[in-house]
């Protein structure tokens, strides 16, 4: 499926977004971003910004960094140095739990779903930021109870059916292929209401009709719920089509960012990671 590509436009830091997204807040800046393990010098120079509904890509050869961004940014890692701005807010010293609450959700490479719950349960516990009733009243079945998981059950259904998965409330979530499994990854991060959505090779595993529906799945995302959207992914037909702006990671640095024809067209990043020519078929 094609696509016409969106223009870029500077912004006040060294990076650029979408033009529709100008005047409205950065969903995430990240400014000299790094992290080191020991002696070793994982990311450095991480530098970003991401347009309120922007669709970003980051791609590089394995093992350049790139989870390691993602596990910073949910602060799974707390970076050696830099920051990280979500909406204007910097995130220096929260915990997962607090960068959930404050708008990013995540998928994993590898799904990570409570297998044994049913569909709707792995979507209510991506709710659970938002299901507001205490202790007493969970053990006693008070009626805030009742009121809020009535309310939850009805999110959950909406949720699942945006992705055509209603019918499948009630099955367990192993019991799923594997394309709806990773559907059902998305739709448990998008419960948290995320401002920023982060996906880990989504398409990983996917035949092309399952990664041609992702694609549409992305864009709906998007497009629905006015997020912003960055993944990691190898699929280059996938990046190339859904994403507005790529950046390119090796050994830890961005070695280019800009439009998909942009990064396509670049030698640095066709020597490092897309290949030659003749490499690439």
């Amino acid at each position: 499926m094609s696509k016409q590509e969106v223009k870029l436009v500077n912004v006040p830091s060294p990076n650029f977004i979408p033009e529709r997204d100008l005047g409205k807040p950065l969903v995430l800046e990240t400014n000299h971003l790094g992290i080191d393990f020991g002696g070793l010098r994982a990311v450095d120079e991480f530098n970003i910004a991401l347009g309120a509904t922007e669709i970003a890509g980051l791609i590089g050869p394995n093992g350049a960094g790139k989870t390691t961004i993602f596990n910073m940014l949910t602060k799974v890692y707390q970076p050696t140095r830099g920051t990280i701005m979500l909406n204007g807010r910097d995130t220096h010293n929260m915990t997962p739990a607090q960068i959930s609450q404050a708008g990013i959700a995540r998928t994993f490479q590898n799904i990570r779903l409570f297998d044994k719950l049913t569909v709707e349960e792995n979507v209510k516990i991506g709710l659970h930021n938002h299901i507001n009733y205490g202790l007493p009243s969970g053990m006693f079945r008070l009626p805030k109870y009742w009121r809020e998981e009535k309310r939850s059950h009805e999110a959950a259904l909406k949720l699942l059916d945006i992705f055509g998965m209603a019918d499948l409330a009630g099955k367990e979530a192993g019991s799923l292929p594997y394309g709806a499994q990773r559907r059902l990854e998305i739709v448990r991060a998008l419960a948290t209401q995320p401002q920023l959505l982060l996906l880990d090779e989504p398409a990983a595993g996917m035949n092309p009709s399952e990664t041609e529906e992702l694609m549409n799945n992305i864009r709906k995302i998007r497009d629905d719920f006015q997020i912003a959207i960055m993944l990691i992914e190898h699929d280059m037909k996938l990046v190339m089509g859904i994403c507005e702006s790529i950046a390119v990671l090796n050994f830890g640095r961005i070695i280019a960012k800009g439009t998909p024809s942009e990064i396509q067209n670049n030698p640095q990043v066709i020597e490092a990671y897309l290949g030659t020519n003749k490499e690439r078929g």
